[in-house]
């Protein structure tokens, strides 16, 4: 009888916790969210986040509000997310170096992309463009890859500073290709894009959004993207697999983390509201505008990608030699 009492007694009080989690989640949110963006305002980052916190909002009835929470690459942003409550009113604009390449590059980062954070939904991939001055003796991939080979260290390529993504994907395309060039770091890619254009530096990584305008004003020529598949609004742009050099590829991305623990329907109807948000028209317009793609990945799918992001991004900083602190 007393072995009844505990049983029933415990079926109780699951069934109470299992109905105030699903309440939990049928109320949220109800009032507004705190949307950490920890980079400065303006740029890609910012100029993609706040069209998509408006359209997420319309979607979840609440306001969903920018907070740039900027520094250390993200990290700083994304370690004040990691100490919030988990109750679904903070969330992290995560990317390939606030939940990867950060751990690698900080030594001092105080917080575990995997067990601080519940991966929610995928927002969006971004290749980068090689770009390089006209005036520049190689006018395709394989003539800059021969010439940097017959002058070893003798061509610079500019960044937007050590570490960033401008900076490691042109250490991939090193490693790739099997030269060696001479690393120009700058403060933010509009100094590094100034030098290329006046002929300062030789060549340079960046994104679409940065460079594109120089490209189609003829400042600067376009030579390979970094994606898998070419780029709508650059058709004639090949990608570095088309060339012959897969390993070259890469992409930064971007998605939604919230506080670990919180609870299962709160994160599935953030996940829910975040896939409609990113497949809104007026979304894809401002993600096709940057060229973006959507990153449809949801839940585990999206921790295992973490996960093999936070190794692949480690070991090419590693190779890279780069280290911030």
């Amino acid at each position: 009888m007393k072995f009844l009492k505990q049983a029933f007694a415990g079926l109780f009080a699951a069934c109470i916790l299992t109905g105030g989690a699903q309440a939990a989640g049928d109320d949220w949110p109800t009032r507004p969210i705190t949307f950490v963006v920890p980079f400065t305002p303006g740029g890609i980052t910012d100029n993609y986040s706040r069209p998509f916190a408006k359209i997420l909002g319309d979607k979840l009835g609440q306001p969903v509000l920018v907070d740039n929470r900027s520094g250390a690459g993200g990290s700083i942003g994304a370690e004040w997310v990691s100490r919030q409550p988990p109750d679904g009113y903070t969330m992290l604009y995560g990317t390939s170096g606030t939940q990867a390449a950060n751990l690698a590059l900080y030594s001092n980062i105080h917080y575990d992309p995997i067990k601080d954070f519940v991966p929610v939904h995928g927002l969006a991939e971004t290749p980068l463009i090689l770009v390089i001055n006209p005036s520049r003796p190689f006018k395709t991939v394989p003539e800059l890859i021969a010439y940097a080979k017959a002058h070893p260290g003798q061509l610079n390529f500019g960044s937007a500073g050590a570490g960033t993504g401008t900076h490691l994907t042109a250490e991939l395309f090193q490693v790739a290709t099997g030269i060696k060039m001479t690393h120009v770091p700058y403060k933010g890619s509009n100094p590094a894009l100034t030098d290329l254009i006046a002929g300062h530096v030789d060549l340079m990584f960046d994104y679409t959004s940065d460079v594109m305008s120089f490209v189609q004003a003829g400042k600067l020529k376009a030579l390979a993207v970094t994606g898998e598949k070419r780029l709508s609004i650059a058709p004639d742009v090949p990608t570095v697999g088309e060339l012959g050099f897969p390993k070259a590829e890469l992409t930064a991305w971007a998605a939604i983390f919230v506080p670990a623990k919180t609870p299962p329907a709160i994160v599935k109807r953030l996940g829910d509201a975040i896939a409609q948000t990113i497949a809104d028209p007026e979304m894809f317009k401002v993600a096709e505008k940057f060229g973006e793609a959507p990153l449809k990945l949801r839940d585990d799918k999206l921790s295992d990608f973490v996960k093999t992001e936070k190794v692949r991004w480690s070991d090419l900083v590693k190779k890279s030699g780069a280290k911030l602190d």
